[in-house]
């Protein structure tokens, strides 16, 4: 067991989303699941699972549980296909499309969805470039590398 790791209050849903989070990562397992009833314990659930190697625990509380965008998960991905494969994957069946690369899964828990390619054009040595991709970037909800590009290089 990890020494330090994020704890994830669900109102419902914990065994569904850890299942579908470690679908979509490499490097990724459910550790254990715990199952809880009777008493002021019924139905609750709490598990550990890791996300490309990094651990998180995770219970369903009811109504205490929610999640705002003061926490959410970062995913650096490689290309447009690793884009769109998490945005639809994460954004179906109650999902929502935010803005800038940010969602919310169908649980409440907040994403940012982001190409590599974006922090190389935000680094661009010229800082011009760098800040037509940055505004193209603001004007997007789920983010488009060749979009991206394409606004770095207009003159």
């Amino acid at each position: 067991m990890q020494k330090v790791s994020t704890y994830l209050w669900f109102e419902k849903g914990v065994e569904e989303a850890a299942q579908l989070y470690t679908s979509l990562i490499p490097n990724s397992e459910i550790l254990e699941v715990r199952r809880f009833g009777g008493g002021t314990l019924d139905g609750l659930v709490v598990l550990r699972f890791t996300l490309d190697g990094v651990e998180y625990q995770a219970m369903n509380t009811g109504p205490a549980g929610g999640f705002t965008e003061a926490f959410s998960l970062s995913v650096l991905c490689d290309d447009q296909a690793e884009v769109d494969r998490l945005w639809e994957a994460l954004t179906a069946d109650g999902g929502e499309e935010s803005m800038c690369g940010w969602l919310k899964d169908p649980w409440g828990v907040s994403w940012q969805i982001v190409p590599r390619r974006l922090l190389e054009l935000q680094s661009d040595p010229d800082p011009e470039r760098a800040a037509r991709a940055n505004q193209a970037m603001l004007r997007m909800r789920k983010l488009d590398i060749a979009a991206l590009e394409a606004a770095a290089d207009a003159a």
